[in-house]
C-alpha cells in the first residue's frame, strides 16, 4: 500500500511539474522594442506604423520609439510611414528574447508621396488626399530671397496676391485688405487680423518655412470662416539630427522703368537692403529655433516705403518621464514703419507719385505668442491644443483717426484616433474672441466657437474615404449672431501603382469683417463708405482631379489636371461707385468712393494643370515646376450677357520655374504671365460730376489690353558647401505692368545675395 501512495505521489508531481512546464512555455512572450528613423537625418519618426504579421502592432511615439510583445515564433515585420518607403523585416523570436530593432526609413523621392497636413488637418501622403493641395518648398522661397511672402505667393499656379487680398482660383477680386476668402495659417492657427480679416503677408517669419501648403476649394468644414476659398499653412521649421545656423544677406536696387517720365522724381536708383538670421538646435529632449529678419526699402514709387525689423522664436521640450507627451511655445514679434500706395496722380509722369492727402505713413507693432501641448495616450490617440494671442497696432502719426489697435484669443482642442482597420477619426473644438479699438471703425468685438469632425477611411487599400461636419456659431457685437453647419466630402480612387482620381465636394461661409461694414474714412479724394447691412456670404466649391506619377528615364514627377467648379451666395465685393445717403437730395464728391456690397450670385469654373518633377539633361540635373489656370469667373448678377465677368480676375494665368545645377554654378528661370483683366469698376474709367476721379485710367487701359509674360532670372555659385552668392534678376526684360487699377508693380530690379550655412 506504501508503494501504491508513492507512485500515486510521484504521479501527481508529475503532472504538475508538465502542467506547470508547459503553461510557462506557452505564457512566455519576447520583447521587440527599437526606434524608427529617417536614413538621411537620422531624425526620430514620431506615429509610424509597425504591423507584425498582419495581425497586431503598435505605431511608434513622439521620440518614434516602439515595443511589441510576442510569442515566440517567426514574423514579418512591416514599417509604414506616409512620405516614406515601406520597410520589411522577418524575425525569429524564443521564449524571455529581449530584442532591440532599429529600423531607418527612406523617404520617397516621387512628389507624389510628399506628406501634407493641411487637407485633413493630419498627415497624409499627397497623392492620397480628395482635393486640390499645391506644396511651396523652402529651397524656393530661398533661391528667390524671398522678403515679402505674400509676393512669392504669386509663383504658385492658381494662387494670386492682388494688393495684399489671396485669391484661389479667382475667387476673389479687390478688396483693399479688408476680409480674405483665403484663410491664412501659421503653423496651423490662423493668422488673420480680427478687424480687417486681413493677412500681414510681411509678419509671417520668412526665414523659417520648412513647407508651405495650398488648399484649393471651399474648406470651411475643417477651417470654418474665411475658408471659403481656400487655405494656406506656413509650416515653420523644427531643428534636425545636427545644429543649423542660416543667414543671409543681401542688397539691390531698382532699375529706372521703360518710360523715363514715370521716374523723373529719382535722383538716383533707390536701393534696398536687408539680413535674416535662423539658428536651430537639439538640446537633449528640447527643440530650439531662433530667427530674426531686418528690411529696409525706400520703394520704386513716391511715398511708398517698408522698414522692418522681426524676430522669432520657438521652443518644445520631449520630457523623457512622461511618455508621449511634449509642450512648446511659438512666439514673433515685428516693428514695422511703412507707407502704402494707393492709387496714381496720373497714367504719364504721375504714374509713380500718389497725391500727398493720400499718403499716410504707418507706425505697426505685431506680436503673437502660441502655446501648445501634444499627447499620445497608452492606446496611441493624440491629443492636442493649440493657443493664440495676436496683438495688432498701427499708429498713423499726423492722421491719428486712422489708429487702430486689435486684439485676438485663439484655442483649439482636437482629439485623433487611427482605427485598426485603416479609420482615421478626429474630432475637434475651437474658439475666437477678438477685440478691436479704432476711430477709424469704432470700438467693437467679434466672437466664433465651432466644433467639427471629421472621418477618412480607406476602403480595399485602394479607394480613400473623407467626410466632414461643422458647426460654428458668431457673434459681432451681441448684436449679430448667426450659426450654421456645414459639409465636405472627398474621394480618392488609385487606379493604377501612380494613378490616383480624386472627387470633392465642400461648403463655405464668410462672416463679413469688422472694417467691411465699419470703415469710414478718406484716402486723397477717395472716400471709404460704411455698410453695416452687409450680410454673409456662402457658397461651395467641387473638382474632379488626375494625379499621375511618371518616371521617364531619369525623370520622375506627377502631372495634375483638375477640373473645377465654384458657386458663391450673396458674394461680397468692394465695390467703387457713387453711394448717396437717402437723406441727401442729390450726390456730391463726398458720396463717391469704394463701399463692400452683397452683389449676389456668382459662379467660377475652370481646369488647372500642374507638372511638378526633377530628372537631368546630360549630366546636369534639372528642377521644375510649371502651372496653368484658366477660369470662367461669371458675375450672375451682371446686367449684360457682353460683361458679365466677375471684376479684378484673370483668365487666363500660366506660372513656372526651371533650375539647372552644375558643377558649383545653378541657373534659375521663373516666369508668370497673366492674361488681361478684363473687368474692373466702371467707375474708374469712367467721369464722375464731369471729373476724373482716375485720371488716365480708361486711356492706358485702352493701351495696355493684352497680357503680360514677366521672367526672372538667377543665378549662384557655391564657393564651398556653405557659402553661396548669387544674382537675382527679377522683371528682367523690364515689363511695365499693373495690378489693381492704379498700382503698377516694380520695373527691373537686382539683387546680390550672400547666403552662408553653418
Amino acid at each position: 500500500m506504501f508503494s501504491r501512495v508513492k507512485l500515486q505521489f510521484r504521479f501527481t508531481f508529475l503532472m504538475v511539474f508538465l502542467f506547470f512546464s508547459v503553461n510557462q512555455l506557452f505564457s512566455q512572450k519576447a520583447i521587440l522594442q527599437g526606434q524608427v528613423s529617417d536614413s538621411a537625418t537620422s531624425k526620430s519618426l514620431p506615429g509610424v506604423n509597425v504591423i507584425a504579421d498582419s495581425v497586431t502592432g503598435v505605431s511608434t511615439d513622439v521620440n518614434g520609439k516602439f515595443l511589441l510583445e510576442l510569442k515566440p515564433g517567426k514574423y514579418k515585420l512591416v514599417f509604414s510611414f506616409v512620405g516614406y518607403k515601406t520597410e520589411v523585416r522577418t524575425i525569429t523570436l524564443s521564449g524571455d528574447d529581449e530584442i532591440e530593432l532599429n529600423v531607418l526609413l527612406k523617404s520617397e523621392s516621387v512628389e507624389l508621396d510628399m506628406a501634407v497636413i493641411t487637407a485633413g488637418k493630419y498627415e497624409q501622403r499627397l497623392s492620397d488626399v480628395t482635393v486640390s493641395v499645391g506644396v511651396m518648398k523652402p529651397a524656393f522661397l530661398e533661391n528667390i530671397n524671398t522678403v515679402n511672402i505674400g509676393v512669392t505667393m504669386n509663383y504658385m499656379p492658381g494662387v494670386d496676391v492682388l494688393d495684399g487680398q489671396a485669391s484661389i482660383r479667382g475667387g476673389s477680386g479687390y478688396s483693399y485688405g479688408t476680409g480674405s476668402r483665403v484663410l491664412v495659417l501659421v503653423d496651423n492657427l490662423p493668422m488673420l487680423s480680427p478687424a480687417e480679416s486681413e493677412a500681414k503677408w510681411n509678419f509671417i517669419p520668412v526665414e523659417n518655412i520648412e513647407q508651405v501648403e495650398v488648399l484649393k476649394g471651399a474648406s470651411s468644414a475643417l477651417y470654418g470662416s474665411s475658408a471659403l476659398n481656400g487655405v494656406i499653412n506656413f509650416r515653420t521649421t523644427y531643428p534636425k539630427l545636427e545644429p543649423q545656423t542660416v543667414i543671409n544677406l543681401y542688397g539691390g536696387f531698382y532699375d529706372k522703368p521703360k518710360r523715363e517720365e514715370m521716374a523723373w522724381w529719382w535722383e538716383s536708383h533707390p536701393i534696398f537692403t536687408g539680413a535674416s538670421f535662423s539658428h536651430s538646435q537639439k538640446f537633449n529632449d528640447v527643440d530650439f529655433v531662433v530667427g530674426a529678419n531686418g528690411y529696409i526699402n525706400p520703394g520704386y514709387r513716391g511715398d511708398n516705403f517698408d522698414e522692418q525689423v522681426r524676430v522669432n522664436a520657438k521652443v518644445r521640450h520631449r520630457p523623457k518621464r512622461i511618455e508621449g507627451f511634449s509642450y512648446g511655445l511659438n512666439t514673433s514679434l515685428q516693428w514695422q514703419h511703412r507707407s502704402d500706395f494707393f492709387i496714381w496722380i496720373d497714367a504719364d509722369s504721375g504714374a509713380y507719385l500718389q497725391n500727398p492727402s493720400g499718403v499716410s505713413p504707418n507706425h505697426g507693432i505685431r506680436f503673437n505668442v502660441d502655446p501648445f501641448v501634444n499627447y499620445f495616450d497608452k492606446n496611441n490617440n493624440k491629443h492636442s491644443l493649440w493657443t493664440r494671442f495676436y496683438r495688432n497696432t498701427n499708429n498713423f502719426g499726423d492722421d491719428p483717426d486712422k489708429n487702430n489697435a486689435s486684439n485676438l484669443y485663439y484655442g483649439e482642442y482636437q482629439f485623433q484616433k487611427v482605427f485598426k482597420n485603416n479609420l482615421n477619426w478626429t474630432i475637434g473644438l475651437s474658439g475666437m474672441y477678438g477685440e478691436t479699438n479704432a476711430q477709424l471703425y469704432g470700438d467693437h468685438y467679434n466672437s466664433t466657437i465651432s466644433i467639427y469632425t471629421q472621418l477618412d477611411y480607406k476602403f480595399f487599400k485602394r479607394l480613400a474615404a473623407s467626410l466632414g461636419l461643422r458647426w460654428e456659431r458668431y457673434t459681432m457685437d451681441a448684436r449679430d449672431k448667426e450659426s450654421g453647419t456645414v459639409v465636405r466630402a472627398g474621394l480618392n480612387y488609385q487606379a493604377a501603382k501612380a494613378t490616383f482620381i480624386r472627387a470633392s465636394f465642400g461648403q463655405g461661409y464668410r462672416f463679413p469683417s469688422i472694417a467691411e461694414k465699419y470703415t469710414a474714412t478718406r484716402l486723397g479724394s477717395i472716400n471709404i463708405i460704411p455698410n453695416p447691412d452687409l450680410e454673409s456670404e456662402t457658397g461651395w466649391s467641387t473638382e474632379v482631379g488626375l494625379r499621375q506619377g511618371f518616371k521617364i528615364s531619369e525623370w520622375t514627377g506627377f502631372l495634375d489636371v483638375a477640373v473645377f467648379w465654384t458657386k458663391y451666395e450673396n458674394m461680397i465685393e468692394f465695390t467703387f461707385g457713387v453711394y448717396k445717403p437717402d437723406s441727401a437730395d442729390f450726390p456730391t464728391l463726398d458720396d463717391v468712393g469704394f463701399k463692400s456690397l452683397n452683389i449676389g450670385n456668382a459662379r467660377i469654373s475652370g481646369v488647372e494643370i500642374d507638372i511638378t518633377g526633377n530628372g537631368s539633361f546630360g549630366k546636369v540635373p534639372v528642377n521644375l515646376f510649371i502651372g496653368y489656370t484658366y477660369m470662367d469667373p461669371v458675375d450672375l448678377s451682371s446686367d449684360t450677357l457682353s460683361n458679365d465677368i466677375l471684376k479684378y480676375r484673370y483668365r487666363h494665368s500660366f506660372k513656372g520655374d526651371v533650375e539647372f545645377n552644375f558643377s558649383r554654378f545653378s541657373m534659375g528661370l521663373s516666369f508668370i504671365y497673366r492674361s488681361f483683366m478684363e473687368r474692373i469698376d466702371e467707375a474708374f474709367e469712367e467721369e464722375i460730376f464731369g471729373q476724373e476721379i482716375f485720371p488716365g485710367m480708361k486711356e492706358y487701359r485702352e493701351k495696355n489690353n493684352m497680357g503680360k509674360v514677366i521672367l526672372d532670372f538667377r543665378i549662384s555659385y557655391l564657393f564651398a558647401p556653405s557659402t553661396r552668392l548669387s544674382l537675382i534678376a527679377k522683371n528682367i526684360f523690364n515689363e511695365e505692368y499693373m495690378g489693381r487699377p492704379g498700382d503698377i508693380h516694380p520695373p527691373r530690379n537686382i539683387t546680390l545675395q550672400f547666403l552662408l550655412k553653418l
